[in-house]
């Protein structure tokens, strides 16, 4: 059953009564929660805009990208394991080991938070255009949510297979769902993206910063189409990107993951987060990853693995920009990693990493990256190889690498191999230590079908066609009156 339940203008602008009324319930109450808000909230332009702001809210949430998200997409890689101490989170070491079942509480917690945005989004995307207002605001702003629904269900779609589509709010009587191919969803996402492609600008003035643009739907619908095979799609929509010329590789790769690089040239979309001295703004994305301890007092979790430390090339920047080790000094210089005695072969994630803020450590004031340009060129560089054109490939790879090397001339030698099969497995290999620790790489294993075999190779029990998706959340099954069906191997 489908539970109904910036800059940084766009986290302070929470929308109270919208959020009281809408959305605070849990998302398995069988009330119809946007029949009061609809008659009720959406009737005036400011009501448009901060019913959208509610839908960017959820990006920062715990359901949404903290700790059930690191661990279905890093945790779940071969790029890092639980972390913390041995005994904390069993439900993460399960899903580290591949030993969970449909009653994990990481698959129902993404499945509720990430159908609560879809709900958020289909109830903007219903009621906006009823609203009497500007009406190019209003075309961008129904832009803004089919990009954020779009979002929401990309990621729905590729961590459980089949899933119901729902694009409007539902009725009482309509809750309990079964599920769709997820050829369907692909084509839903597909459709959305377009719209908003057509709809958001390509840039904003100072006041919305942060919000989609047209590069951010380009670049989601990219990442949609490597998802399925579509390599012409992967073409276009980042040459689109690229020829735009609004976004480039921030000089400074270590720089890029700090405040100094949040919403910089390279941002094509990350969510914004804001430590307020009374809350409101933070995300607890970094304090769930943050170091274990004194000075950082964060939980320790997203261990970065051997295999991913292994995996750079000799003298690549990009693995100490990445991973932080006991005796480092913080990048503030404001002190240095203490050794924590509790945990085993101690490391933390560090593009995780924010300073001493307001409001305590679940209120992280670092911005989220979800899309970034380097990912645009590589997306563009793989489907170039896919397409028989190495020679461009072999260009966008080689503008990620020269940034990586920063002024450093003896590492990471420019990339001259054209024979297809060798240059793919050569991109792959660039994906994943330039976008290490950043929740792409279990989507990226899956897609290119070789899941079973990088799990494997690591020494995990990964079951062939049964772990490349997840199960569906039992609580769910449960309270669908039979009309969900469990993913194959699961029963």
């Amino acid at each position: 059953m489908i539970r109904i339940t910036s800059y940084k203008s766009i986290v302070a602008a929470v929308l109270t009564v919208f959020l009281v009324t809408a959305c605070s319930e849990d998302f398995l109450e069988k009330k119809p929660l946007g029949q009061l808000s609809s008659e009720t909230f959406f009737t005036t332009q400011e009501h448009a805009v901060l019913g959208t702001n509610a839908v960017y809210n959820l990006l920062r949430e715990w359901t949404v990208h903290v700790f059930a998200y690191i661990g279905t997409t890093d945790i779940i890689s071969d790029d890092s394991d639980k972390g913390s101490t041995p005994n904390d989170a069993n439900f993460l070491l399960e899903i580290d080991n591949f030993t969970f079942d449909p009653g994990n509480t990481a698959f129902s917690g993404i499945w509720s938070g990430y159908y609560r945005g879809v709900y958020r989004s289909n109830l903007a995307i219903q009621e906006i255009p009823n609203i009497e207002m500007d009406e190019n605001l209003k075309a961008r702003l129904i832009g803004e949510n089919k990009f954020l629904r779009a979002y929401f269900y990309l990621n729905l779609v590729r961590w459980f297979g089949d899933i119901p589509l729902i694009l409007e709010p539902l009725n009482p009587d309509e809750y309990e769902q079964a599920r769709d191919p997820k050829e369907d969803v692909f084509a839903a996402i597909e459709q959305d993206l377009l719209d908003a492609i057509d709809a958001l600008p390509e840039s904003y003035p100072p006041a919305d910063l942060g919000r989609a643009t047209k590069g951010a739907a380009q670049g989601l619908l990219a990442r949609m189409y490597l998802t399925t095979g579509n390599f012409t799609g992967v073409r276009d929509m980042t040459e689109a990107i690229i020829n735009s010329g609004e976004y480039d590789l921030y000089p400074n790769y270590t720089q890029l993951f700090q405040p100094i690089g949040e919403n910089s040239v390279e941002s094509v979309f990350e969510v914004q987060a804001e430590a307020f001295e009374v809350g409101g703004g933070g995300t607890q994305y970094n304090e769930v990853q943050g170091v274990r301890g004194i000075p950082n007092l964060g939980w320790g979790f997203n261990r970065p693995s051997d295999d991913l430390v292994a995996a750079y090339e000799t003298g690549d920047p990009r693995r100490d920009a990445t991973i932080f080790y006991p005796g480092e000094v913080l990048p503030d210089g404001s002190d240095v990693i203490s050794d924590n005695p509790n945990i085993v072969g101690e490391r933390y994630n560090q593009k995780a990493w924010v300073p001493e803020h307001p409001g305590g450590n679940g209120n992280g004031p670092g911005n989220i990256r979800l899309i970034r340009y380097a990912d645009v060129l590589l997306m563009a560089a793989e489907a170039h190889n896919e397409l028989g054109n190495p020679q461009q490939a072999l260009e966008y790879l080689n503008q990620v690498r020269t940034r990586a090397r920063g002024t450093r001339t003896n590492v990471l030698p420019d990339i001259t191999e054209t024979n297809q099969t060798a240059l793919r497995d050569i991109i792959w290999r660039e994906r994943r230590v330039e976008l290490a620790m950043e929740q792409q790489r279990w989507f990226d294993i899956v897609r290119q079908g070789r899941a079973a075999e990088v799990m494997q190779g690591v020494g995990k029990p990964f079951v062939e066609g049964k772990h490349e998706v997840l199960p569906i959340p039992q609580t769910e099954i449960d309270l669908s009156g039979g009309l969900l069906m469990q993913n194959p191997g699961y029963n």
